[in-house]
């Protein structure tokens, strides 16, 4: 494969060799380093690598050069390298419009000069631009292959998985590709087996289960303790955050995840007002983050494990797997999230997975290129998948009950869409009805002030309500009419006949089980929203330190 290029442009030869020596000794080996002495010589070689199919990770520009400055040729750089990292080199002076660069530009970082010493300046910030667009571009993307049907359910939900835990996989396209007819002959799969999982090393795996793909690919779902300190079930952000905070104090830590790391988070294409990403960063990068934190300190995850139940064995709390498995803790903490409510009408659930989808992960925009993409729900994240798929669709339409956005999403978002031409938002309105022959054909609209009426449509994103994962923890867990969970004085303000049995007040999260706590979106009245579930989740385990030493 061709060394991807990192390009460096500065008109001072002075500067410019500097930086370029700086990145060569770091990155020479696995990076091509090439020089621009302006805006528009360094144009002239995006456009050769354009020309070339050459790959650009990195384009590292001053922002004070004559006739074109960095800001301006960035703008411009985008027609030839549309995933390029962007770092600019800037003075003091120029901060604000280095600032304004990351809404005009897509600007991922700028770095005041000078940057000596690079191994505490620019460094770490290279190292994770870099680390960013390597993962986007896995070089083994060819090892994991998955044949299926475009309009198979659980072959999109075997992409999912594969996707949100970021093990990389060709796809092959049963309807299309000679070659995966090839492979399913081979196999000697029918229609049954489909979607047929191919890897490198072992037997080909026939429409697998989550389970089964996970223990395949060696990724963890077994405990390897008797029993933790703390069990954390869901591993969207309050869970990860209260999993990196207790292994770092010293705490026996598991978590069980039953899809993949990030929560419905996870499955953001930009998370732009989180504290300390002025750029944002992807649910999914963040998810990979946290997760990576958490292991360095020794806490374990479990993924493709579904916890159906709890237990209290006297000191000890108990969660039981659907397969019959189980995992004992002294403590737990139900950080299980919520999941888009469903969309009820004529042909919905039939189409579900077939071009009908509640949520989307941020790599599944770019399979709707050049078509037509309805989306339903008015908050952000139904704001941040219209923005994502505009980045590919013809068009993106909006479905949103309420009379504005304003009413349910953040400002910042509600701006960017209506800056973008190919998103169109239709207010008071929502799908009742959706029809097609083995996938969506049309859906049916219903405005106010206008009678239902059906619109051709091949792609239905959902992001509506939510549904709190509760089921599992039976009736000793209180929670409200909806299933969200009761935590601290909520629970002692709760009816019986599940009263509080202990003298000492409940804990803030704690649930009306002793030792059982809750943070995130699963409890009741919330502020869903990513930096409140991070907060929950490290005051969780400041809780349950409480608690043991109690016990």
């Amino acid at each position: 494969m061709t060394k991807p290029t990192i390009l460096t442009v500065d008109d001072d030869p002075g500067v410019l060799a500097s930086i370029s020596r700086d990145l060569r000794s770091r990155y020479g080996r696995d990076y091509r380093i090439v020089q621009a002495t302006s805006g528009a010589k360094a144009l002239d070689v995006l456009a050769e690598h354009a020309l070339r199919a050459r790959p650009v990770a990195l384009i590292a520009t001053d922002q004070r050069m004559p006739g074109m400055s960095g800001v301006q040729m960035l703008s411009q750089a985008r027609q030839h390298v549309t995933d390029a990292k962007f770092l600019l080199l800037t003075a003091y002076a120029d901060t604000d419009a280095a600032i304004q660069a990351i809404n005009d530009v897509g600007l991922d970082y700028y770095l005041l000069k000078p940057w000596d010493p690079p191994a505490e300046r620019l460094y770490p910030v290279v190292d994770d631009l870099l680390g960013d667009w390597r993962q986007e571009h896995p070089p083994d993307a060819g090892e994991l292959r998955v044949v299926g049907h475009r309009w198979s359910e659980r072959s999109h939900e075997v992409k999912t998985f594969l996707t949100r835990n970021h093990v990389p996989y060709q796809w092959l396209q049963i309807d299309r590709d000679d070659e995966a007819r090839r492979l399913v002959e081979l196999a000697q799969a029918g229609p049954d087996d489909l979607p047929l999982v191919l890897v490198p090393e072992g037997e080909p795996l026939r429409a697998p289960s989550n389970l089964e793909l996970a223990g395949a690919l060696g990724l963890r779902t077994r405990a390897e303790q008797p029993l933790y300190d703390l069990c954390i079930v869901g591993g969207g952000p309050a869970g990860l955050a209260a999993a990196v905070y207790a292994a770092s104090e010293g705490l026996r830590t598991v978590v069980v995840e039953r899809e993949a790391p990030g929560g419905q988070a996870g499955q953001s294409a930009s998370i732009e007002n989180y504290l300390g990403f002025p750029k944002g960063l992807s649910g999914a990068d963040l998810a990979h983050r946290a997760v990576t934190q958490a292991a360095r300190f020794g806490a374990e995850m479990l993924l493709a494990r579904d916890v159906v139940a709890l237990e209290t064995r006297g000191p000890v709390r108990a969660v039981r797997f659907s397969d019959s498995g189980e995992l004992e803790a002294r403590a737990v903490l139900v950080a299980s999230g919520v999941s888009y409510r469903r969309l009820e009408g004529p042909g919905l659930a039939e189409l579900a997975g077939r071009g009908v989808y509640y949520g989307s992960s941020a790599s599944e925009a770019s399979q709707c290129q050049g078509d037509e993409v309805y989306v339903v729900g008015g908050a952000n994240s139904a704001g941040q998948a219209a923005l994502n798929f505009a980045r590919y669709a013809k068009r993106v339409v909006m479905v949103v009950r309420g009379k504005q956005l304003e009413d349910t999403m953040s400002l910042y978002l509600v701006a960017q869409i209506r800056a973008k031409d190919n998103i169109e938002v239709r207010l008071q309105s929502s799908v009742v009805a959706a029809r097609g022959d083995g996938h969506l054909a049309a859906i049916t609209l219903c405005e106010q002030g206008s009678p239902p009426h059906e619109v051709p449509a091949t792609w239905l994103f959902v992001y509506i309500g939510a549904s709190p994962r509760t089921d599992w923890l039976g009736s000793g867990v209180v929670r409200d009419p909806r299933g969200f969970v009761l935590t601290g004085q909520d629970v002692q303000s709760a009816p019986t006949p599940s009263p509080w049995p202990l003298a000492r007040a409940p804990f803030a999260l704690e649930t009306s089980v002793p030792g059982v706590f809750a943070a995130g979106d699963v409890r009741l009245d919330s502020m869903k929203r990513v930096a409140s579930a991070v907060g929950e989740g490290a005051m969780a385990v400041y809780l349950v330190h409480r608690y043991l030493a109690t016990t």
